[in-house]
């Protein structure tokens, strides 16, 4: 996954959230296009204390 991704975790925050934003309906088609683990992202963003909030599909 991190081959796709930023390893940072801050990094990693505003990619997922700007193609969130404007390429993805929900985070699960982002890692079913992307191919990522979407274990591996929620647990790098949740240690900055970002969670998945699906009604503003984007993390918060």
């Amino acid at each position: 996954m991190m081959k796709k991704l930023p390893g940072d975790p801050v990094l990693m925050l505003g990619v997922v959230n700007t193609k969130l934003r404007d390429f993805y309906r929900d985070l699960d088609d982002l890692c079913d296009d992307m191919q990522v683990d979407k274990a591996e992202i929620t647990k790098a963003l949740k240690g900055i204390d970002y969670e998945y909030d699906r009604s503003r599909n984007q993390f918060i």
